[in-house]
């Protein structure tokens, strides 16, 4: 099988690339990496070349392009059945597209008010009702998989699911934005896995500067 490719955007601001990176390596799936970073105003229009929405991320699987977050690991899950991408389990698969379509649909003012920056310091962010509702109802949905699965991940093993949330974790680590246990918890899991490690270091080297996620 031809490795695929993932075209990806700066990995220290890049939420929606982060979600299939992460994804195909904590599941060891075979492709290889192109970086293509937005410092630009309105993205970079080298993403023309092999971007059909302009935007990142894309994957390449021969003649095939596919773009959308989601849609890639889809994707990759139907290429890779045997990495299980998704949860096993018919019920956990159902319950774990349905917070992933949640996450890629929602969370709006948390994404507008709290952009992921690995590289900021961690510093607490005061925030609005909204976004307190959107960090409610996170936690709502770590605390029940969590409890039901009895972790480490959501589904218990790692899955589309995790990798759909990865950022939030970011997300809510550099904001300050839960001191609930259950987020300790999680954090803890997907921070220290291999893959989050990984990229993590590699967005702490990147000197790319967008003003606009700086918060």
């Amino acid at each position: 099988m031809a490795e695929i490719e993932l075209f990806i955007g700066n990995k220290n601001y890049s939420s929606w690339s982060f979600r299939p990176w992460i994804a195909l390596k904590q599941k060891d799936v075979p492709f290889r990496e192109t970086l293509v970073p937005f410092d630009f105003d309105n993205g970079n229009p080298e993403f023309a070349a092999f971007s059909p929405s302009m935007k990142v991320p894309v994957l390449r699987d021969g003649n095939l392009t596919v773009w959308d977050s989601l849609a890639i690991m889809e994707y990759a899950a139907e290429l890779y059945p045997e990495k299980e991408l998704w949860p096993a389990d018919r019920a956990d698969r159902a319950k774990a597209r349905a917070i992933s379509s949640e996450m890629h649909s929602g969370f709006s003012a948390l994404r507008g008010a709290c952009p992921m920056n690995m590289r900021r310091p961690v510093e607490a962010l005061n925030v609005d009702d909204a976004v307190k509702a959107d960090v409610a109802r996170i936690v709502d949905i770590w605390s029940e998989c969590l409890n039901a699965s009895n972790g480490p991940f959501l589904f218990g093993s790692f899955s589309i699911a995790d990798a759909m949330y990865a950022p939030v974790v970011s997300r809510f680590a550099t904001y300050g934005l839960s001191e609930d246990p259950i987020v300790r918890r999680y954090t803890e899991a997907l921070t220290q896995t291999k893959a989050w490690k990984e990229w993590e270091t590699e967005a702490l080297k990147e000197t790319w500067y967008v003003a606009v996620d700086e918060i």
